[in-house]
């Protein structure tokens, strides 16, 4: 059993990763994104395609969401940093890879990754044990948000630079959070300097979800229950984009999945799309 210090990420973040991993193994070029390596840091076992939450054929539609909202940040990513924004952080990085999947874009940006200490801890012994440097650019910052720790403060605390820009990405987190959280959280990000930029998933109230999408929302919501991480929080386009302009934003925007499918997708000969239910906030300090 592992350590309490160093206990393996929640489901969620792992099946997050494996859906990636099984992008690459399922479905045929042109792959959305290429990540194997939260594959090889959670070491599943040689089985873990026969989890019924794995089945290739009926989870496609939220493989293709998990790796439509990854691309996406990455682009964003790029382009942020292209326009000179030296400072990547995300929230409930979980087992995100992009530092070590993107080597070179990585050594221009100071990367921190926020995520409860035992997450920490145990990614960071995987890194190690499978011969990936952990860099002085790349911070991975514990907050115990159980024990009401300040992710701000924490985060300046591990070198963080409040008067400089920054990129700040929180996806498939707001859905756990009461939305007193979610408001204190989007009002301490627009607080941050001017040019920083927001990125921020949310899950859509049932009713606004195609009909063929709605009884799998309710399988992930009835899972999420059961594995004690409920859903609590879902947000109207309309909802989200009064929320980020009451706490503070200058210039709040709405991105659908369908922008995204119709980005990334579009032309697939396997047909593969994402399914509805989540879509984005991005947002400018």
């Amino acid at each position: 059993m592992a350590h309490e210090q160093t206990r393996p990420p929640d489901h969620t973040a792992v099946r997050t990763a494996l859906w990636r991993a099984l992008h690459l193994e399922a479905d045929p070029p042109p792959h959305v994104i290429e990540d194997e390596i939260g594959l090889r840091l959670v070491a599943p076992g040689d089985d873990w395609r026969t989890r019924p939450d794995m089945d290739p054929r009926t989870t496609s539609g939220f493989r293709a969401a998990i790796v439509a909202r990854a691309r996406y940040i990455e682009d964003l990513i790029t382009e942020q940093a292209d326009r000179g924004t030296t400072q990547y952080v995300i929230l409930g990085a979980g087992l995100d890879t992009f530092a070590q999947r993107n080597p070179e874009l990585a050594s221009r940006l100071q990367i921190f990754e926020i995520d409860q200490p035992a997450t920490q801890a145990w990614k960071r012994h995987r890194l190690t044990e499978l011969g990936y440097r952990v860099p002085d650019r790349l911070h991975l910052v514990p907050v115990d948000f159980e024990a009401d720790e300040n992710w701000l403060e924490e985060l300046t605390r591990a070198g963080f630079d409040t008067a400089r820009p920054a990129v700040v990405v929180s996806t498939g987190v707001t859905m756990y959070l009461t939305k007193e959280t979610n408001a204190a959280t989007l009002r301490e990000i627009a607080g941050l300097a001017p040019g920083s930029t927001l990125a921020m998933t949310f899950l859509l109230p049932p009713e606004l979800l195609d009909d063929a999408d709605r009884p799998g929302l309710r399988t992930s919501k009835e899972g999420a229950q059961a594995s004690g991480t409920p859903f609590i929080s879902f947000y109207t386009p309309s909802e989200m984009l009064a929320l980020a302009r009451e706490t503070g934003f200058e210039d709040a925007r709405h991105v659908s999945g369908a922008l995204l499918a119709e980005r990334y997708f579009s032309g697939r000969a396997d047909g593969l799309r994402p399914s509805s239910g989540e879509d984005l906030l991005l947002a400018t300090v």
